[in-house]
């Protein structure tokens, strides 16, 4: 009998990683990574910019495009204190394009580092803009029990806060990189392709691609098509729990245009990172609600951390995306944007992607169930031949292909 996913034991999925193999910084050349393929069983090495050899003719690369925010702010009081705030969400406007596009003021839902030296009052920071002093002013409107809501006001009409944050924030580097961000960070923590601000974690499985390689597998006939999903802070947040039903899983934003959809039909589709293998499994799953009537016009498109365990279905996903379309068509909407706390864990049947490009995950991290997910009790395999053949893990480490 399977095991229920929600009785998932953690530490069944966890190995020793010595510091020494957490790649500290990017490469020289992105495409010049290793690159593990597993298939069927068998493991064997290339680098990244030999992926297109593992391919076939018509498979569809889908693509994470958000682009990383340099969402952290570090103001300093005329006490001395620093007051670190990590940007989290936009609350008002709570669309990302509009809060970025944003003149005056927005509201933020933000980690707050620090607090008990932030009494009372606004901080302020002195920025420079073509020569000219600007002043951004972070003032605290109310605090929940993991973060704070805040409001960012500056006194130059012509900047944006997407501006703002780029002339005064730092790239959200990883905590466990153990540094602080440096100048290579501002292009290297991005992947060539990013397009849509909102993410504070980069969607690490598209750092390896460049140029030369899009060049590559167009013309070897491999489509390419993308998504938008902003990852969260919560994507390093540890698995504290025993088990996987006692852990809650964060939720992400997404957005993906009726093209993707249509062009995902009909061909083999690969994942390039699990933030856009959890935006395609939604997709089925939103699917299967419209199905179900659970979607009326207005009301918040959602999958729910459990729901693919509740509500079992084995139709086909060409079904569910004609479905979303047809519901698209029905509220004439060029593009879906919907919420997702979807888990993927060990024994979750994947409906839409067949393959998943990612890097190396930590111990025990959600994300490591998910490569589970994908490669079975394999992922001991992956992983100790990984270690034992010096590839580097985490973020700017080295890659895999996933093709069971």
């Amino acid at each position: 009998m399977a095991v229920d996913p929600r009785n998932i034991k953690i530490k069944d999925y966890t190995y020793i990683l010595p510091e020494e193999k957490i790649a500290k910084y990017p490469l020289k050349d992105r495409d010049s990574s290793k690159l593990l393929i597993y298939h069927q069983g068998g493991i064997q090495e290339d680098i990244f910019r030999n992926l297109g050899s593992y391919l076939k003719e018509n498979d569809i690369l889908v693509y994470n495009q958000t682009r990383v925010i340099r969402a952290r702010l570090i103001f300093r009081k005329a006490t001395g204190a620093i007051i670190e705030i990590f940007c989290l969400e936009p609350e008002k406007p709570s669309d990302y394009e509009r809060n970025f596009s944003a003149r005056t003021s927005v509201e933020w839902r933000c980690l707050v580092g620090n607090m008990k030296k932030w009494k009372e009052g606004a901080l302020k920071m002195e920025l420079k803009y073509q020569g000219n002093k600007v002043n951004l002013f972070a003032e605290h409107i109310e605090r929940t029990e993991n973060e704070s809501l805040l409001r960012f006001k500056w006194d130059n009409d012509k900047l944006t806060f997407s501006e703002i944050l780029n002339i005064s924030g730092h790239v959200p580097v990883p905590p466990y990189l153990k540094r602080e961000d440096e100048d290579i960070d501002k292009t290297r923590y991005q992947t060539i392709y990013s397009r849509k601000d909102g993410s504070v974690a980069a969607p690490t499985a598209g750092l390896h691609f460049t140029n030369r390689v899009l060049l590559d597998i167009d013309r070897k006939g491999i489509k390419t098509a993308p998504v938008t999903l902003h990852v969260g802070a919560g994507t390093f947040v540890p698995v504290k729990s025993d088990t996987a039903g006692a852990h809650l899983m964060h939720t992400e934003h997404f957005r993906i245009e009726r093209d993707t959809i249509e062009s995902i039909t009909g061909r083999r589709v690969i994942a390039v990172g699990t933030t856009s293998l959890r935006t395609l499994e939604s997709l089925y799953w939103i699917g299967h609600q419209i199905s179900n009537g659970y979607f009326s016009p207005g009301k918040e498109i959602s999958v729910q951390q459990w729901y693919p365990y509740d509500k079992h279905s084995d139709i086909n996903y060409e079904k569910y995306l004609e479905t979303v379309l047809e519901y698209m068509d029905r509220n004439k909407l060029q593009h879906l944007e919907a919420k997702t706390g979807i888990i993927i864990l060990p024994g979750y049947h994947m409906r839409v992607a067949e393959g998943l490009i990612t890097n190396y995950h930590l111990p025990g991290s959600t994300l490591l169930l998910l490569v589970a997910a994908f490669a079975g009790d394999d992922w001991k395999k992956i992983y100790k031949y990984s270690l034992e053949n010096n590839f580097r893990f985490l973020s700017y480490g080295d890659s895999s292909l996933l093709l069971p």
